[in-house]
């Protein structure tokens, strides 16, 4: 079966990434044939015999659940692959298939071609996921909302702000994957006990040949039981799921119902099997059930780092689905994420109304700091603290308590008109370097970009 296919691979195989029994199958084919390739090239097979490996390694033309019926009988798929793959060429071409290998060479190898297979997709997703978080903050560089701490409303921002955050964590996970993809997608090849002797002096050599035929980094040994590629793979993985789910869970507070301040835009998606009026985040929704699921991965994958001597007793086993559920799930969310952020409905006169209804009480820490130079601090802090428990009390704003009773008394003592407390409870003037985080998150982006392009190209605005 492939990835996207099933009941619920709509949610959770979304978008290219095919980690299922015919894309592992056809990794395992391809690493033989590149070990029957580089045994030609250093002169241990005969001449045509990597062609000849190379022409039958198709995995249509073997069948996987069979083969996963006879792995129950060897610990792992490995020994019936490599039975029929003998069977399945030329008696000249015989002595070049698996020569010098163990199963975990095969299998190790094939997973970082599936994994580097997998990450081409996840980091084109991500890109676009990227491109349109980056529009959202040039576009509503100055749209201001309320800001959100604990649940409970705090101080103004802007939704630019908002989507820079978003956008500079995407393009961090985006650099985390990169490395991993170019310094850590390593070929195993050891043998039995990770010397190679059956090669004799001849290991390294096509240890190397291997390496270049599969477009893998070599390795400078044998890594069979130190998993520390496989755990750099997984935390990437796992950072970047942690900054998609991020992004959906602030998605799917700002569309609730009372917020209002965002929501999908995607076309004939939302809707409720109960309830009609109901407009579903749905792709955030799907992002959550993908991320949720990555955290018990990786801590299957780190429990399982730990094995013994030169080769492990079950724990590399307990790798390979973690895996490749990992990569699917990951995968699945950014290409999620590209859609959402692509077709996101930002409503900026909701998120002007929800600041307003606030009744000032957001600027409350503006308005101290305006006050502390003539009262001192703890008087400036008491008398705005009084005056939002009088607003609160008979349901007035902010404002309207400090132009009346004893605070207009007091700021009026001190030299504070009513112009002066207008303007401070103004949230235009209360955004900090909300611009300069944005402008910054941007120019990072284009900066990166243009280094991943490389050209140059005018800065987004």
């Amino acid at each position: 079966m492939r990835t996207h296919e099933g009941l619920f691979a709509g949610i959770f195989g979304r978008g290219g990434v095919d980690t299922g029994d015919e894309a592992w199958l056809q990794a395992m084919l391809d690493t033989e044939a590149a070990l029957a390739r580089a045994l030609e090239r250093a002169g241990l097979a005969e001449l045509g015999a990597g062609a000849e490996v190379t022409a039958a390694a198709r995995a249509d033309a073997f069948d996987a659940a069979e083969l996963g019926r006879q792995a129950a009988l060897t610990g792992n798929p490995v020994p019936p692959l490599v039975r029929a793959l003998t069977a399945a060429v030329p008696p000249s071409a015989v002595s070049a298939v698996h020569h010098g290998a163990t199963s975990q060479d095969i299998l190790d190898s094939a997973a970082m071609l599936v994994a580097k297979r997998a990450l081409l997709v996840i980091l084109a997703d991500l890109a676009d996921a990227a491109a349109a978080a980056a529009g959202l903050a040039a576009a509503h560089r100055d749209t201001i909302m309320i800001g959100r701490t604990l649940l409970q409303q705090a101080v103004p921002v802007t939704f630019g702000l908002v989507s820079a955050g978003w956008l500079t964590a995407i393009d961090e996970a985006r650099q985390g994957l990169a490395r991993i993809r170019d310094e850590r997608m390593a070929v195993q090849f050891g043998g039995a006990a990770g010397t190679l002797a059956v090669l004799g002096d001849a290991g390294p050599e096509v240890a190397a040949l291997l390496a270049a035929e599969l477009g893998l980094a070599a390795a400078v040994l044998p890594w069979h039981t130190d998993r520390l590629r496989i755990l750099d793979l997984a935390s990437a993985l796992a950072a970047a799921a942690a900054a998609l789910g991020k992004i959906a869970r602030d998605i799917t507070l700002l569309a609730q119902s009372e917020v209002a301040e965002v929501r999908e835009g995607r076309k004939g998606s939302g809707g409720s099997s109960a309830m009609t009026h109901k407009r579903n985040p749905v792709a955030a929704v799907a992002i959550l059930g993908c991320t949720r699921r990555v955290p018990g991965l990786l801590a299957t994958l780190a429990a399982a780092a730990e094995q013994e001597h030169q080769r492990a007793a079950g724990a590399w086993h307990a790798e390979w689905e973690p895996l490749a559920d990992l990569l699917r799930l990951t995968g699945s969310a950014s290409s999620w994420a590209a859609g959402l952020l692509a077709e996101l409905v930002v409503d900026p006169r909701r998120m002007r109304a929800n600041l307003d209804e606030a009744g000032g009480f957001p600027l409350a820490e503006h308005v101290s700091g305006l006050l502390a130079p003539h009262l001192g601090p703890v008087a400036a802090h008491d008398l705005v603290a009084a005056a939002s428990a009088e607003a609160v009390a008979s349901g007035t704003s902010l404002g309207d308590a400090l132009k009346s009773g004893d605070a207009a008394r007091d700021l009026t003592a001190a030299g504070i008109s009513p112009d002066q407390v207008d303007a401070a409870l103004d949230p235009a003037g209360y955004l900090g370097s909300a611009a300069a985080f944005t402008d910054a998150a941007l120019a990072a982006h284009h900066e990166y970009q243009t280094r991943l392009k490389g050209t140059a190209a005018p800065p987004p605005r």
